[in-house]
Parts: structure tokens; sequence; C-alpha cells
């Protein structure tokens, strides 16, 4: 037997050792309520910027990162608005605004995710707002993920932002002195499952 011959048996007795290459497999993570909130601001009368938020947001999110791919779904109850005047989120909640009434919750669901690296930094999806739904894209201002050193989880999270023309989902009412575009900001928070 030749020497080379020996080393390349050699060479594959070694690589099956090491068995089959490692695949990286998808992983679900569930979103932290107490950590995840959606954001929201738009002009009044075009001078100042009214801000609030959402309060209960559930949903789920999936992430194969070997693989660049996932899919994110959320779920914002629309009378969980809060903007700090409560004679304001009274109008908010109303058919005017979110008709929360009627559409008591809003959905994102996304199934095109852009990664850089194993870094989440976008996806894409639809938007349904008031029984509209509509395209959306989130960019991604940060995303990272951790081990909860008291919890012995990983715990993945970041900030996201949107705009969106709430005109488009049939909100009009007082248009133009109340902002047609309104910006999201979206801090969110999922425990591995």
């Amino acid at each position: 037997m030749t020497h080379a011959r020996i080393l390349c048996l050699v060479g594959a007795a070694l690589l099956g050792l090491a068995g089959p290459a490692v695949r990286a497999e998808p992983v679900g993570y569930a979103i932290d309520p107490s950590h995840t909130k959606v954001y929201w601001e738009t002009r009044h009368f075009g001078t100042s910027t009214h801000r609030g938020r959402f309060d209960d947001v559930q949903g789920h999110i999936v992430l194969d990162r070997g693989a660049g791919s996932g899919e994110v779904s959320i779920s914002i109850a629309t009378a969980s608005v809060s903007s700090g005047v409560p004679a304001l989120d009274k109008v908010l909640r109303g058919s005017g605004f979110l008709a929360s009434e009627a559409h008591p919750t809003a959905y994102f669901v996304a199934r095109q995710l852009r990664f850089d690296g194993e870094k989440l930094s976008g996806l894409r999806g639809e938007f349904t707002l008031r029984g509209v739904s509509r395209p959306l894209e989130l960019r991604s201002e940060h995303f990272t993920c951790r081990v909860d050193g008291m919890r012995k989880r990983e715990v993945c999270g970041g900030d996201f932002e949107a705009e969106i023309l709430r005109s488009e989902f049939g909100s009009t009412f007082g248009l133009p002195f109340v902002g047609d575009k309104v910006r999201l900001l979206i801090a969110v928070e999922g425990v591995r499952q």
C-alpha cells in the first residue's frame, strides 16, 4: 500500500469519526409580553408629535439562523393603546382611529426574514389593522441574543421600526390635522422554548 493511499484511508476514517456536518435547526421563541411594547408616534396639527404605546402584545418567533429563514407572528390588542391621556385613549379606540370594538386585534405576520450573518436585520410581512391587510417591512435597529444567567435560558430581542399611512387602513378621521404617517417602534424580547 502506498504512502498516499494510507493517508487517504486515515483521512477518510477521521472524517467518519467526526460524523455528519452539524446543521442549524429552527428555534422557537415565545414573546415576553412584559418586555415587548409597540410604540407609535404621529404629528399633531403639524406642530408637536403625539406618542403612545400598545401594552398588550403577544406572539412567537421562529429563527433558523443556518438557513437564514424564520417566521414572526405578533398580535396587538388595539384597546391596550395608551397615550398617557385617558380621554385621548378613548378617542383612539373609537371608530375614527383603531375601531377597537369592531377590530380588537391588529396582526403582523412575516415569513421573509433578512439576516446579516446570524443577526436578524429586517423582516417583511403583512400588517392587518381595522380588518385591512398591507405589506410592511420592519427594519432592525439592533438585534442580539443572550443567556439569562438567573434562569439559564436564551433570550433574543431588539428594536425594530416601520412607517404606515393610517389612511391605507381606513383611518381618516382628523386628516390632515392629525398626521397620516405613523411611525412604529417595536421593542421585542423572546424567550427560547
